[in-house]
C-alpha cells in the first residue's frame, strides 16, 4: 500500500508518501480502506518530535479515520467486507496514529470494538472530521460541563476543530455562544456558523467583553484550552456557580491562578480528555440528519501530505484538513 510515512522526527520534509507493507489483522481486528483521514494538531505533535515521548520510525500517524471494510479476522461478527465505517481511534492499542500505526495510508487496521458504523448520508470526509476534534467537544459540553439550553458559552480560540465542535454542539443544545478569536476573518465565519457573539481577542479585552454581553452577570461555561495568560481573565469573566473545561495549553500549561474567583463564585475548574463511542454515534447521527456540519477546511491527496501539514501549521485553517488516499 502507499502511506505517508515519518522517516524519522523533525520537519515536514521527513515525511514522505511511499510504499509500506499492508497490515495484517488479527482474529478480533478490521481491515479498512481508508478514504478519508483528517489532521489534527497531534499529528504534527507526533511528526516533529514531544518532549519525553520518542516514537519508533519510520511510523504513520493519522487518528482520524474512515472508509470501508477490506478484510475481517476469524472473530470478528458484526462487521463484513464492504461496510461503512469509522474508528475509534483510541483503544486496546493506545491512541492510533500516536502509539500504534494510524490512518494516514491506504489501509489501517483496529479491533472490532473499536469500529463504528457509518451511515450512509455521512461521507468519509465528514466522518473522519468527527472523532478527535468533535469528539473532544462533545465530551466538554455534555460529560463534563453538563451545558443547558439557554446557558451561555464562551469559546476560546473557537476557530479550531474542537471550538467549531463546541459551537455547533452548544448550539444543538439551545445554549448561546461567544466564540472569541484573534481572526477577523475566523469570527466572520464563526458568526456563518452560528456564533452569538463574537470578540476579537487581537483588539479587544475578552474578559472584559464576556462580561459585558452577559449584562455583567457573568459566563456559564468557558472552554479554555489556551491556557497562559488567558487563564485569570477566562476566571474573572464567570458567573456563580460557572464551569471552566479545559482540554489543553496551548499558551502554557502552569499559568498563575487567582482563587478568589473560585472561591467566591463557587467555579468548577473541570478537565476533559477524550471522547467515548456513543459521542461518536451521537455526532454520525447529528451530521446524517443535517444538525451538524463537520467544518473541513480542505481536501488533498494523501501525496501532498507535506503540504496538507504545512497548512495547518502555519494555522492558515478554518476546521478540519483532510487527505483522501
Amino acid at each position: 500500500m502507499k502511506a505517508a510515512v515519518i522517516e524519522e522526527q523533525g520537519s515536514v520534509e521527513n515525511l514522505v508518501y511511499r510504499d509500506w507493507p499492508d497490515p495484517q489483522i488479527g482474529p478480533d481486528e478490521v481491515l479498512m480502506q481508508v478514504k478519508a483521514c483528517a489532521l489534527n494538531y497531534l499529528d504534527l505533535e507526533v511528526r516533529r518530535g514531544m518532549p519525553g515521548f520518542p516514537i519508533e520510525t519510520p511510523f504513520i500517524s493519522g487518528g482520524d479515520m474512515a472508509g470501508v471494510v477490506e478484510g475481517v479476522g476469524t472473530d470478528v461478527t458484526r462487521f463484513k467486507p464492504g461496510d461503512r465505517i469509522v474508528f475509534n481511534p483510541f483503544g486496546r492499542d493506545g491512541m492510533m496514529g500516536e502509539d500504534c500505526q494510524g490512518g494516514l495510508a491506504e489501509l489501517a487496521k483496529a479491533p472490532e470494538n473499536q469500529v463504528i458504523a457509518l451511515p450512509d448520508a455521512v461521507t468519509f470526509e465528514q466522518a473522519a472530521a468527527l472523532p478527535v476534534g468533535y469528539g473532544t467537544a462533545h465530551r466538554i459540553m455534555f460529560d463534563r460541563a453538563h451545558v443547558k439550553a439557554g446557558e451561555l458559552v464562551l469559546i476560546l480560540g473557537a476557530a479550531g476543530g474542537v471550538g467549531t465542535g463546541c459551537l455547533q454542539i452548544a448550539k444543538a443544545i439551545g445554549a448561546k455562544t461567544i466564540c472569541a478569536s484573534s481572526s477577523k476573518d475566523n469570527l466572520e465565519k464563526l458568526s456563518a456558523l452560528g456564533a452569538n457573539h463574537v470578540i476579537n481577542t487581537a483588539e479587544q479585552d475578552f474578559s472584559r467583553e464576556a462580561w459585558a454581553i452577559s449584562g455583567k452577570k457573568g459566563i456559564n461555561v468557558c472552554v479554555n484550552y489556551i491556557g497562559g495568560e488567558t487563564w485569570v481573565p477566562s476566571l474573572r469573566a464567570m458567573a456563580q456557580d460557572g464551569r471552566v473545561v479545559t482540554c489543553g495549553a496551548s499558551a502554557g500549561f502552569d499559568p498563575q491562578t487567582d482563587i478568589r474567583y473560585i472561591w467566591t463564585r463557587e467555579l468548577r475548574i473541570l478537565g476533559a480528555n477524550g471522547w467515548t463511542d456513543e459521542g461518536i454515534v451521537w455526532l454520525l447521527e447529528q451530521v446524517a440528519a443535517g444538525e451538524i456540519e463537520p467544518v473541513i477546511d480542505s481536501i488533498f491527496p494523501l501525496s501532498d501530505i507535506q503540504a496538507a501539514e504545512t497548512k495547518l501549521e502555519t494555522r492558515n485553517v478554518f476546521g478540519k484538513v483532510v487527505l483522501n488516499p
